[in-house]
């Protein structure tokens, strides 16, 4: 059988224009159609060509850089470095400008709060094409590592553990010093052991710095790395990371907002993350869904109170362990008389505050009647007999276990799976990010907002395919409030040049 062989000495021509460099169909003119559509001044990128001093990269060329990079997984700025010497689709996007990896961190450190913005405007360029109906809304999160060690994350006990331990340290090297001093009486002491001393207190002085920071809360942590990183637990253990949220729209499963928040769990999350969305789509949805991670009934009361129905099961219901027979939901709750009956017929009446100071406990008015009835030891086995409690937003607990329990909102919870699990997928399993580059949160939050615009441009390609996207994209939009996006041609023309032009014009002078 014939063989195929390479042969590197064979003379070839590459197209004399860059623009051929690329097919019309190719991926990466989607990315350049979307950033053209841009105005960089409102989005807080300075576009001033009649700035003095070197020359800077085009601000609009490394916008793309980024977003088309991020989209394929290559993130770090050695990496794009490399890209734009190497990769013939990079060097179309920048025209062939080869900025240094400095260069290229300088520009994402300097713009964190715009590309932050970027991912609102492709949001509501999705609604004006039909593609985010922005009704039903899946709010979901997950753990990402920060770029810190979770050695470098202190709390008050680690912190008191420690110092406990370098105190036993600064005795033993001051006993070792007496005894060397004793033995080599007239000789000069060692210097080593001083400086070592020297080290170790400088240590503890250190850590008593960090103890003045927690305040004396022992349920927080502080890392001296990435201080507003938080501890997270997962299936790979706890590292530094940061709690990722995000909310996806039910039409097409694009994300309508995204957001970093500085908890480990999800609880309270549930209102802040909807009212952000319904911020960046521009209008109010009409159904929230989370899981039972999201079910802090005084968070989703302030949903409800905005008329927006909540489907987030309990977390009983989400166990699947069932209603008891003697469960206290198997107790009548009088709403008048403010008291519950037993499956035998008597009364319980309230008698005071919970500990936790969130309800109210019911007893029994006499615990004999307990004591004597043949359910004793299976419904309580209290000497005083059954107790009670009832949490204050009781109410709104059974009201939106009973919604969630209707058929057709099983239908819509069923599909928060396939619509969210779907983004975290894609984002640490096909671009393969188990971690977080950039440190602090507003470096966090710029960054996971250019993973999710990266999502929703490769989401877009797969709903409209690349040519009527592309056609889309270069339209004109008529706004009825001022946007960022915005035909190329409407913009300064030193601004509107693309990279690609401003190339070929070089070459054809």
């Amino acid at each position: 059988m014939a063989i195929r062989l390479g042969n590197r000495e064979q003379i070839q021509m590459l197209p004399v224009c860059i623009e051929e460099y690329v097919p019309q169909d190719a991926p990466v003119r989607v990315y350049d159609a979307f950033v053209d559509r841009l105005y960089l001044e409102e989005l807080g990128i300075e576009c001033d060509p009649q700035k003095e001093g070197n020359p800077s990269y085009d601000p609009r060329a490394m916008l793309k850089l980024l977003v088309y990079g991020y989209s394929y997984g290559v993130r770090s700025s050695r990496r794009l470095e490399r890209e734009v010497n190497y990769n013939l689709s990079f060097i179309w996007l920048m025209g062939g400008l080869k900025p240094d990896f400095k260069t290229i961190a300088e520009f994402r450190r300097k713009n964190k709060e715009a590309l932050k913005k970027v991912l609102k405007e492709c949001v509501r360029l999705c609604i004006r094409l039909d593609l985010i109906a922005g009704n039903i809304l899946f709010v979901d999160g997950s753990k990402i590592r920060a770029n810190a060690s979770i050695k470098n994350s202190w709390s008050m006990e680690k912190c008191e553990k420690t110092i406990a331990k370098i105190d036993e340290k600064i005795d033993q090297l001051i006993a070792e010093a007496e005894a060397t001093d004793e033995a080599e009486e007239g000789q000069p002491s060692l210097v080593k052991v001083g400086e070592e001393l020297q080290n170790v207190q400088a240590r503890k002085e250190r850590i008593k710095e960090i103890m003045e920071e927690l305040h004396g809360d022992k349920g927080r942590t502080l890392n001296t790395v990435d201080r507003e990183c938080t501890v997270i637990h997962g299936r790979q253990g706890s590292h530094a990371g940061h709690n990722v949220q995000v909310v996806v729209d039910d039409k097409n499963g694009l994300i309508a907002s995204s957001d970093v928040a500085v908890t480990n769990n999800d609880l309270g999350q549930f209102s802040a993350q909807i009212e952000k969305a319904n911020e960046e789509m521009g209008k109010k949805c009409q159904v929230g869904v989370a899981d039972s991670g999201y079910a802090r009934m005084g968070d989703l009361a302030k949903i409800v109170a905005g008329q927006i129905q909540v489907i987030v099961p309990s977390q009983p219901i989400a166990s699947k362990r069932g209603v008891g027979e003697f469960d206290k939901r198997n107790f009548a709750y009088d709403v008048e008389k403010d008291c519950y009956t037993c499956p035998e017929g008597h009364m319980l009446i309230r008698g005071g505050r919970t500990h936790r100071d969130d309800g109210n406990r019911y007893r029994i008015t006499s615990k004999g009647l307990c004591l004597a009835c043949r359910h004793y030891g299976k419904c309580t086995k209290a000497k005083h007999g059954r107790v009670i409690e009832r949490r204050d937003d009781e109410a709104l607990r059974q009201r939106l276990e009973k919604e969630y329990a209707l058929s057709e909102n099983q239908a819509i919870y069923k599909r928060r799976q396939e619509k969210v699990e779907l983004v975290f997928g894609h984002i640490k399993r096909n671009l393969g990010v188990s971690s977080f580059l950039l440190r602090g949160m507003q470096g966090v939050r710029a960054e996971m907002s250019l993973l999710s615009l990266c999502f929703n441009l490769r989401r877009m390609i797969t709903l409209l395919g690349i040519q009527e996207l592309i056609q889309k994209l270069r339209e004109k939009v008529s706004l009825k409030s001022p946007s960022f996006l915005a035909p190329r041609t409407n913009r300064p023309l030193s601004c509107a040049l693309s990279p690609v032009a401003a190339f070929s014009g070089t070459m054809l002078a």
